[in-house]
């Protein structure tokens, strides 16, 4: 066995045991019974701190020093700077600070939960104190001349800066901002929905949707939870959803838009499974997608056709009458609270918001007892109305309580890569709308899993999305594409 070898199998069994975590991690959200909260929390920790241990095993230093890039081939170099990467990280943080993280975080979802559910900040307050040290100390334990903040930034995007994000985002916010101000001015809404929408109809609409955008539900699940996700890779992928009785577009949208990560993950070539390159290529593709299976396909004035008629075979008449009408709906522009519910117009906002405020906390400018108070001063200055209550303010999202600081600017990334993929993709596939108005968006699943699914994280972020669309990533054809939606539905 070569030296590239031993390393890579070394690395597989790291692998696999993070994917006994991220396991867990599901367990927790979806089943684990709460009096099991403390125990789960020592069990992460102690599971974090073999991770941890093993990613900065003196093995890898000692083989990473022996084996010589150029004779590795494009896909062995690549496993080699992955690993590289997170050997490099995980060597500057001790090992202490690991295990604290990764326990005060598993607390900390069922505090951020109860918390939310009772509209009390007090109750999520001092842990998210403890996360916000925990986090600013790793932070300056990875920071090499940046900010702690760009720090962890870079755990979900590599290379990204926030000078380079503000130049993406203060343009576009620019373009969003006059786009909502002629939406809020121009749309014509006709439809209510007043009737209750079974649950179990719901989920049953969602199965179907799922399946429909190329997830397997003999191989992996669509489970409950408060705040949507997808875990695993390769054969074990799992989808959770929520339902809202007065409002089956919660349930439907969350589920596609979670069907575009897990769709990603389950297309990598199978043999990168448990291996660094078997990943999507950063939280920011990763977001590409779903958004792009949520937004430009699901929210297509084609795929309603289908849509409508999927609704009105489980519910009847419910309150819209024609798939015009039901494209307008879930395309409408208006106030609202929550990021996740938010239109294609203002949820970059939302992004935005969260994306200033982390930083202020991480790189010491704000303290998270007064988190609430600067969220909601910020909140009423970029949307015009105050917040009424915690749960649809700064406890609305699960990502500070997990330690995700660095997330969220992934999530407008995301949209921007998607307005790439999307404009080429509309090029290459000319029979698209007429797929999509019977339901059938596998021409454009199957155009992602050739052009960069199944790459994994064989090329750095930018490189796999400018050599799935040939072109430079640019803010400009989302931009494009959302004058034109919104130009139309105004008018």
């Amino acid at each position: 066995m070569t030296d590239y070898d031993r390393l890579v199998a070394f690395c597989r069994d790291t692998i696999a045991i993070g994917q006994a975590s991220t396991l867990m991690h599901w367990d927790q959200e979806t089943m684990m019974p709460k009096s099991a909260a403390e125990q789960r929390a020592t069990c992460s920790g102690a599971l974090q701190s073999v991770i941890h241990e093993r990613q900065k095993a003196p093995l890898i230093g000692e083989l990473l020093a022996r084996i010589q890039p150029s004779s590795l081939d494009e896909t062995q170099q690549a496993q080699l700077h992955q690993i590289r990467r997170s050997y490099d990280r995980a060597v500057r943080v001790p090992d202490e600070l690991g295990r604290q993280l990764a326990e005060t975080t598993s607390r900390a979802y069922g505090i951020w939960s109860e918390a939310r559910r009772n509209n009390d900040p007090k109750l999520f307050l001092p842990i998210l104190e403890e996360i916000v040290t925990l986090k600013r100390e790793e932070g300056h334990c990875l920071a090499n001349g940046c900010k702690p903040y760009e720090a962890l930034l870079d755990e979900f995007e590599e290379g990204l800066t926030c000078e380079t994000l503000d130049g993406i985002f203060d343009p576009l916010r620019e373009s969003l901002v006059a786009l909502r101000r002629k939406a809020l001015s121009g749309q014509q809404l006709k439809t209510r929905l007043e009737m209750r929408f079974d649950k179990d109809l719901q989920l049953d609409l969602a199965r179907r949707l799922a399946e429909a955008f190329g997830y397997s539900l003999e191989t992996g699940r669509l489970d409950l939870v408060e705040h949507p996700f997808c875990v695993g890779t390769a054969a074990d992928i799992r989808i959770t959803t929520r339902v809202d009785e007065a409002d089956p577009f919660n349930c439907l949208y969350s589920t596609v838009h979670e069907t575009g990560h897990a769709v990603y993950e389950a297309n990598i070539d199978r043999k990168h499974a448990l291996t660094p390159i078997g990943q999507g290529a950063s939280m920011g593709v990763h977001e590409s997608q779903s958004r792009l299976f949520e937004n430009q396909l699901a929210r297509s004035r084609e795929f309603c056709v289908w849509l409508f008629g999927a609704m009105k075979d489980r519910f009847g008449d419910f309150g819209i009458a024609t798939s015009d009408e039901l494209y307008a709906h879930v395309n409408k522009v208006g106030p609202g609270f929550i990021r996740t519910e938010a239109d294609e117009v203002q949820y970059n906002l939302h992004v935005m918001l969260r994306y200033a405020l982390e930083q202020d906390l991480i790189n010491g400018q704000l303290e998270a007892r007064d988190l609430e108070s600067a969220w909601n001063e910020r909140f009423a200055k970029d949307f015009g109305f105050e917040v009424n209550r915690p749960s649809n303010g700064f406890l609305q999202d699960v990502h500070w309580a997990a330690g995700y600081f660095g997330y969220f600017p992934t999530y407008t990334l995301g949209n921007i890569y998607a307005g790439c993929l999307y404009a080429e993709m509309r090029l290459q596939l000319p029979e698209l709308d007429e797929s999509l108005r019977l339901g059938d968006p596998s021409p454009a699943v199957n155009w992602l899993r050739e052009s960069l699914q199944q790459f994994g994280s064989l090329r750095q972020p930018l490189d796999t999305i400018a050599r799935a669309t040939g072109a430079e990533v640019s803010a400009a054809p989302l931009v494009a594409y959302l004058e034109e939606k919104y130009g139309e539905l105004c008018s």
